[in-house]
């Protein structure tokens, strides 16, 4: 309970201070970038579906730009008015301040989707069973997790580094970022002549967002209390044991795991 409480804090004063969605950051491109190979944005139209974690309603804008009929937004930090203020289209979404494990379980939406978020809980095994029971039968959870294959090489140096980031001060961290992101533009620069550790992410994703998202997604790697790299079987085995069946995996670019999982009818 400590971790997830510290966790959801972090990220409450997070999207505080970091309150926009500006780019492509919050862009469709990014969405359907995010959800191929396996959904399409024309699936999502006419859609009852839930995201988890939806902070300052990036994926929220996301889904309701993509034609999805009604969506449940749950977010259960302090950023909850943040995310009600930046949702261009109210009406059509139910705000909950809750957890994801509290779920409401209708077993009647089309879509559930988790982007970024299970690998900041350390027990995520409450959510799957939560979003099992909201989804109808034949629907869909999309989960998008940090992976461990393909960011080995990072680890080393992230994961001693966030043993400090994560007690930091605002400012102090502020400061690292900006270090950090300094040496990140070089290393784009290089990876454009020469094939590095993840090349294709920094030229697919990381070099289109604004200067403003990229120190946000350097803070946001550096931040929370809790964070965990998932290898290809610990995500499969995580949506197995939830009860869902039709399971595929995608190594997106290289660094994380983009899966899916369908609620059998039986």
């Amino acid at each position: 309970m400590k971790n997830r409480d510290k966790t959801i804090k972090d990220f409450g004063d997070q999207w505080l201070r970091y309150h926009d969605n500006e780019g492509y950051y919050g862009s469709l491109e990014l969405f359907s970038d995010i959800l191929s190979p396996f959904l399409k944005l024309d699936d999502l139209k006419g859609g009852k579906v839930a995201e988890i974690g939806s902070g300052t309603g990036r994926i929220v804008n996301m889904l309701l730009e993509a034609g999805a009929k009604h969506i449940i937004a749950v977010e259960p930090s302090d950023a909850f008015e943040v995310l009600k203020n930046n949702v261009k289209e109210p009406p059509k979404v139910t705000f909950l301040k809750i957890t994801g494990d509290q779920l409401p379980p209708n077993g009647d939406l089309d879509y559930i989707f988790s982007i970024g978020v299970l690998h900041h809980i350390k027990d995520p095994k409450p959510v799957v069973k939560a979003v099992y029971k909201a989804l109808r039968p034949g629907g869909y959870f999309l989960v998008w997790l940090y992976g461990k294959e393909g960011n080995r090489l990072y680890l080393t140096f992230i994961e001693p580094l966030r043993i400090l980031t994560k007690r930091m001060p605002h400012f102090m961290l502020a400061l690292i970022v900006e270090m950090i992101y300094r040496l990140i533009v070089v290393y784009i620069k290089i990876c454009h002549k020469f094939r590095l550790p993840l090349k294709e992410y920094m030229l697919s994703v990381f070099e289109r967002m604004s200067p403003s998202k990229r120190r946000l997604i350097i803070y946001d790697q550096l931040n929370p209390f809790y964070s965990k790299y998932y290898s290809k079987l610990e995500v499969e085995k995580l949506i197995l044991e939830g009860g869902f069946k039709n399971i595929r995996l995608h190594h997106r670019h290289g660094y994380s795991w983009t899966a899916i999982g369908e609620k059998p009818y039986v």
